[in-house]
């Protein structure tokens, strides 16, 4: 069977997959150049690594009846051929599966997405293309929008989020997505504070805030979207 490239493991998180004790297998390899991306060292896959694949599944296994789940996050797990090989060998053990993914690779999604039990979908931007190629360095809205419209048409559990960058977003920026999902037929949203990557010296927190305190914009998200909260 092919491996996996790991970039990184969690071995207990209670935050990656709602409700359920989980581990976290980043993944290597995103197309993607998000600006506020904490695991862009992991954006290119490279074989050499400490984290081994064969080594994590051993540790797994002495999980088993003490974890309820593991989830795939990157990265972009969507990138690597071979993942539903390996959330199948996961899945063995009795492991609920969760993803993390930006819809980068949709024809990918519909090949795992009858595997998984959940998943977390990153809405970087509005949709408009080159709001979305201004975040993510191309032009692949289409795909997100895609990999959205599976998803609505699957019977899995998904989560739609926005990391809210207030160098890159507004609060208008918010309302658009907002109403747009909502159109859609989404019925879980979230908005996640955006914590300053290194390189970031200007944006403060409360910068950051600023952009999560529009009551306006907080009600209507409470009223239209299951269980809506700030993530900080």
């Amino acid at each position: 069977m092919s491996k996996i490239v790991v970039g990184g493991v969690e071995k207990f998180s209670a935050v990656d997959f709602p409700r359920r004790l989980s581990a976290v297998v980043f993944m290597q390899g995103c197309p993607w150049r998000c600006p506020f991306c904490h695991n862009a060292s992991i954006r290119d896959i490279v074989k050499e690594t400490d984290f081994s694949w064969d080594k994590f599944f051993e540790f797994l296994q002495t999980r088993v009846g003490k974890l309820d789940a593991v989830t795939f996050s990157g990265g972009e797990p969507l990138v690597q051929d071979c993942l539903a090989e390996t959330i199948q060998e996961v899945r063995s053990l009795g492991f609920a599966i969760g993803l993390h993914t930006g819809g980068y690779r949709p024809e990918h999604l519909a090949k795992v997405l009858p595997l998984v039990d959940w998943v977390g979908l990153d809405i970087k931007a509005p949709f408009v293309a080159e709001r979305y190629q201004a975040i993510v360095g191309v032009n692949h809205l289409a795909r997100v929008l895609n990999s959205l419209d599976l998803l609505l048409a699957s019977k899995v559990d998904f989560e739609c989020r926005t990391t809210c960058d207030p160098r890159f977003l507004s609060v208008d920026d918010l309302w658009q997505i907002a109403k747009a999902l909502k159109e859609k037929g989404v019925k879980k949203y979230f908005l996640q504070k955006y914590r300053p990557i290194d390189s970031d010296k200007t944006t403060t927190d409360d910068d950051c805030e600023r952009l999560l305190t529009d009551k306006d914009l907080l009600d209507y998200l409470k009223q239209n979207f299951v269980g809506f909260e700030v993530r900080r």
